[in-house]
């Protein structure tokens, strides 16, 4: 509390001088007061009985504050100074206890819990969780009071990564910079996107970044999730220790580490701050397109619920987390303030320089929630385990010399493409080959070549069923009087795809083809059709991508085989885009298709 004046009692009203006797005897019954007072004060303070003397924890307003991992230790710094500083709120010193937990489970929490949290403020890394806490709008109210700090999304790299890349002096936009990390076989990691912020917030940028460049968004996210999904780290923190040894030693081999990962710029100044890991620094690459930013916001838990006293304490400890010497507690912590400026301390130990677009980090127009969502969901249904089977059209058209390619055949583009497919593939997913072609094996249009199983791990050493496939690829050749017998093929294949459904994972039938059907001897189009309707199961779907190779298909003879189980039709003039169109054709498959029930 401040101090007081007290009035001044030595001056009447009239002015006019006392006595002297009469001073005297006043000041003699004043300096008694004085002592009696003082005697009375000292024993009430050793008894309690004046509120003055008590402890300022006996009458504090107490606050728990859950935070993100990465800002807790920061914060809560900040809480114990302003308990020993006795800060007050409304003539009350403040008690708030600051705990770590992470974001995503606290969202969860939220959107299902009843009012008993145990929290009355929440600061989580972004935004991204007051909007899935929210939900349908059934979780708990939440009131955002402002941002506490901020952290922009970068590509970190190891010093051998970022030199390939052309760290600092290279910039990049987010879809160059994954395309030139996924050309050079950069092993490349991130956060889970469902779990962390800037996992999304990275993968969300890939895809807006591909679209501003006029190619498709969702086929190079797809391919950029499907890179990660083999290395994907349940936590920021975890995905940053990924990197530990990797650039060093024996581990530069080790193909569990990884040379570049997404992180935030925070995450990146903790590990080149960390005096124990012994790794090289890490390079930041800041995409000329804007980093995205972790923004922190402040939230009151159900400010219902919450008295006069707590609210006002935790609008003034969120001012006081604006203050000077909390700035610079947070400074020192590697983040930025709320509007995003850093200093060249934080940049320079994140490990970005110029002409590293730093500086422009988060300026300008946000990600929006529905391409967030959009995101999230192209994540989810394409990091999910795939069990495919490939039939490959072998009849005499596919001899046919795709354009512009130096005289490279429809089937040739096609196995390259097919080999970049299972390349892009992870250990759990599935792959099988078949191909067709009329009289192909006696009185049947199909033979399996490859039995669906799952790939095992890639390069050297790798799985068998990769060595099996590649093998078959190589060996696939065309049938020069063989044409394409489409119809019974499919219904066969669809047969067998249905007998050896795994649950839990995508099953579907991908079926190239270049031509219409042209077996005189096969079921109907609308025979097929009824026969692919009677195998369907809603609670075990299975889907045919069927994809049309050059002009001479009918595109809506493609359309209506795939859209028959649910699946999707595509027609390629360039039988490499294959890679491409399968992933496109998961994604959206997936949003309109129930998931699988086990």
């Amino acid at each position: 509390m401040g101090r007081q004046s007290l009035p001044d009692h030595g001056a009447t009203d009239s002015g006019r001088s006392r006595r002297p006797h009469a001073r005297r005897r006043s000041a003699a019954l004043a300096t008694m007061l004085v002592l009696v007072v003082a005697a009375g004060t000292g024993v009430a303070a050793q008894t309690g009985l004046l509120s003055f003397t008590r402890s300022c924890e006996d009458t504090a307003v107490e606050l728990d504050l859950v935070a993100s991992p990465d800002i807790a230790p920061a914060v809560r710094e900040i809480a114990d100074r302003a308990r020993e500083d006795r800060v007050t709120s409304d003539g009350q010193c403040m008690d708030v206890h600051v705990s770590a937990r992470e974001n995503h489970q606290v969202a969860q929490e939220l959107a299902t819990a009843g009012n008993d949290l145990g929290y009355e403020v929440w600061l989580p890394d972004s935004a991204i969780w007051a909007e899935r806490a929210r939900g349908t709008g059934g979780g708990v109210p939440l009131t955002a009071a402002g941002n506490v700090a901020a952290s922009p999304v970068a590509l970190a790299t190891l010093p051998s990564a970022g030199s390939r890349l052309g760290w600092p002096a290279r910039t990049y936009t987010w879809a160059q910079l994954t395309a030139s990390a996924a050309a050079d076989d950069f092993r490349l990691g991130a956060a889970d996107p469902a779990r962390s912020a800037t996992g999304l917030l990275a993968l969300t940028s890939v895809a807006r970044s591909a679209k501003t460049a006029g190619s498709k968004g969702d086929t190079t996210v797809a391919a950029t999730a499907r890179l990660l999904s083999r290395r994907v780290s349940a936590t920021d923190a975890r995905a940053a220790r990924t990197l530990a040894w990797a650039d060093s030693g024996v581990s530069a081999d080790d193909p569990t580490r990884n040379q570049a990962v997404f992180l935030s710029e925070q995450a990146a100044f903790a590990f080149n701050s960390d005096a124990d890991v012994a790794a090289p620094k890490l390079a930041l690459f800041y995409p000329t397109d804007v980093a995205p930013l972790l923004d922190y916001p402040y939230h009151l838990v159900d400010e219902s619920r919450l008295s006069t006293d707590e609210s006002r304490a935790a609008t003034r400890f969120m001012a006081l987390l604006a203050e000077p010497e909390s700035r610079r507690t947070l400074d020192r912590s590697g983040f930025r303030a709320a509007d995003a400026t850093a200093g060249p301390q934080v940049v320079g130990t994140a490990g970005g320089r110029s002409p590293q677009r730093y500086a422009a980090a988060g300026r300008s127009e946000p990600l929006s929630p529905d391409a967030l969502e959009e995101t999230l969901g192209m994540w989810t249904i394409t990091v999910q385990s795939a069990r495919l089977t490939a039939v490959v059209d072998i009849s005499g058209s596919m001899q046919t010399p795709v354009p512009g390619s130096g005289g490279r055949t429809r089937l040739e583009a096609t196995k390259a493409s097919l080999r970049r497919t299972m390349d892009r593939f992870s250990p759990d997913d599935e792959l099988g080959l078949s191909e067709f072609a009329t009289g192909l094996d006696g009185g049947q249009d199909f033979r399996e070549l490859v039995s669906t199983r799952p790939l095992g791990p890639a390069g050297k050493g790798g799985g068998a069923q990769r060595a099996r496939l590649s093998k078959a690829f190589d060996e696939l050749k065309t049938v020069p009087n063989g044409a394409t017998g489409l119809y019974d093929t499919t219904l066969a294949v669809y047969e067998k795809a249905r007998a050896g459904y795994v649950p839990g994972k995508l099953n579907a039938l991908v079926v190239i083809t270049d031509g219409t059907n042209d077996d005189r001897f096969s079921i109907s189009r609308s025979a097929l059709i009824s026969g692919l309707k009677k195998l369907g199961d809603p609670k075990h779907p299975l889907p045919v991508i069927a994809i049309a190779v050059g002009t001479e298909t009918d595109l809506q003879e493609i359309e209506q085989i795939a859209e028959a189980t649910g699946g999707a039709g595509r027609q390629v003039a360039d039988p490499s885009e294959i890679q491409g169109v399968i992933l496109e054709a998961i994604v959206e498959i997936g949003r309109r298709a129930p998931a699988d029930q086990g």
